[in-house]
């Protein structure tokens, strides 16, 4: 394993952990470029705030968690809002949706059990456990991780759900010209892969792609010569979603697995 990346340029969008994630690549042979495809991700306690007021004083007939992180920052908020026995009264009084395996545990450790859980720890695979449920003229608050969910929101409101989303983290963008920089080496062929861990990360240089009217020059780099490799399934689906279908991707998301994982598919490809 320890040659599985020589020769590779791997360029990683993750500004975390990224000294670890290098030498990770290092050991097994390869080079790791550090190209933050976002800048940091910060709780935005206003939002917080506001959130939990609404959620507490207008209990909704639904409740859609998608992140363990983003649920134990909402009970954080609540214990400063001495809102805390509210909240966990209003989570206890409504049906529960989950997303990802994070996201139940965290449910668990407060004696909380979703009624409804994705199938594979996506959006889609959520989607399709509420298929069933009617949820017309129903009021749904929705938990986001500092990324937007236009798909799932979308589909909530074409059911004739109305919802409320409540965002405890904000992803800001990388540095300016980090975008373009990575860019370039990607629709130039001057990195052989790139390593994103959020969803953010990819929509961050997909959206810089558009303003510049090249994301069809993106999306075909990555379908031909550049690897795109991801860490779970979430990240994935933001690839996908733009039309990318070559994707390495490890099968439990782990930081280290995807880079196992992408030693392994060159190692068969080269």
């Amino acid at each position: 394993m320890a040659e599985q990346l020589h020769g590779i340029t791997v360029a990683l969008a993750g500004p975390r952990k990224s000294e670890e994630m290098a030498k990770l690549v290092q050991n097994m042979g390869g080079t790791a470029l550090h190209r933050p495809a976002q800048g940091t991700v910060f709780l935005d306690d206003e939002a917080l705030r506001e959130g939990l007021a609404s959620w507490t004083s207008h209990p909704p007939d639904l409740a859609i968690v998608t992140t363990g992180m983003g649920l134990d920052a909402l009970f954080a908020m609540a214990a400063q809002m001495n809102l805390e026995e509210r909240f966990l009264e209003v989570l206890s009084g409504s049906p529960i949706a989950a997303r990802g395996y994070k996201t139940v545990n965290a449910l668990k450790k407060r004696g909380l059990q979703p009624e409804v859980r994705d199938d594979d720890g996506s959006t889609s695979g959520l989607i399709r456990g509420l298929q069933g449920w009617e949820l017309r003229g129903k009021s749904v608050v929705l938990q986001l991780h500092g990324d937007p969910a236009p798909r799932l929101v979308a589909w909530l409101k074409e059911t004739g759900a109305s919802v409320r989303e409540v965002q405890p983290y904000l992803h800001t963008p990388p540095e300016p010209g980090a975008l373009a920089r990575l860019f370039a080496e990607i629709t130039e062929g001057r990195v052989d892969a790139v390593a994103f861990t959020s969803a953010p990360q990819f929509r961050f240089l997909a959206q810089y792609a558009r303003e510049q009217g090249k994301l069809k020059e993106l999306v075909q780099a990555f379908e031909d010569r550049v690897l795109a490799v991801s860490v779970g399934r979430i990240t994935s689906e933001s690839l996908k979603e733009e039309g990318i279908t070559r994707i390495v991707m490890p099968e439990h998301e782990r930081m280290g697995s995807m880079f196992v994982e992408l030693g392994r598919y060159v190692a068969v490809h080269r």
